[in-house]
């Protein structure tokens, strides 16, 4: 029975949580949902995350900056700075690093509020009085995630490749003119578009495991907890395996 129950429960979570899903699906294609709401929480999540994202992918651009042109420096070839930049910050930093800043940040916090709500019975009231908590509460949550993290990995491509340029162009006196005429070279609109598809999954993907945990929430001020901790931790795992699969599907075929 130990054993049976080992493989029934994880199937059985994730019925649960394609259950949960397809409930949020349909309150938005539906109209079930408060665009005022999903305005505020947009503007709460990029208030709360655009200086995190901001201030920490300059640094790392800068890195890659430092060591990039150690590296093509032994090849005469410091001049593809930029390419290097444009490619690694684009694809898989920016979109990445800005996921994870907004499941620490973003995630964390809806998944509390939501928590809260359910230990208080908040969310049992709203289904007393006839409104449905899923499209009240959740789908606006789960758009605001959709609509933002892409606009946070577009500022954390600019943020990322800028501190790069700091480094090439201010440190290291490469010509801004040889810098940008690379950097336009090698970055297209399909890099761009892809970076934001990126965030965009990324940001579903968050907000609905946020959602889910902090409506599930049992157990009291611990329960909290733990469905905050349950959100951070496994929206990073998910974004890491899912940068893998998107690579692959979205630039794995350079023919």
């Amino acid at each position: 029975m130990a054993s049976e129950s080992l493989f029934i429960r994880p199937i059985a979570g994730v019925g649960r949580f394609g259950a949960f899903a397809f409930a949020v699906l349909r309150a938005i294609v539906t109209g079930r949902f408060s665009l005022a709401q999903v305005m505020s929480q947009a503007s709460l999540i990029a208030t709360r995350c655009i200086v995190p994202v901001s201030a920490t992918i300059a640094p790392f651009g800068a890195v890659i900056g430092v060591q990039g042109m150690v590296i093509l420096k032994l090849f005469s070839a410091e001049r593809l700075l930029s390419s290097l930049l444009a490619l690694f910050v684009v694809r898989e930093l920016g979109p990445v690093l800005a996921g994870v800043l907004v499941a620490a940040q973003a995630g964390s916090s809806v998944a509390a509020e939501l928590g809260a709500m359910r230990i208080k019975e908040e969310l049992d009231a709203t289904a007393v009085m006839a409104v449905d908590p899923i499209g009240w509460h959740v789908a606006p949550r789960v758009l605001a995630f959709l609509l933002v993290v892409p606009a946070l990995t577009t500022i954390a491509n600019v943020f990322g490749i800028a501190g790069g340029a700091v480094v090439a162009v201010g440190l290291k006196d490469q010509p801004a003119g040889v810098f940008l005429a690379y950097l336009a070279a090698n970055i297209g609109v399909w890099d761009l578009v892809a970076s934001a598809f990126k965030g965009a999954i990324y940001g579903g993907m968050i907000g609905l495991l946020a959602c889910w945990k902090g409506f599930h929430a049992t157990g009291g001020a611990e329960g909290v907890g733990r469905a905050v901790n349950d959100t951070v931790v496994q929206s990073v795992m998910y974004i890491l395996v899912l940068n893998y699969l998107l690579s692959s599907m979205l630039f794995g075929n350079p023919g």
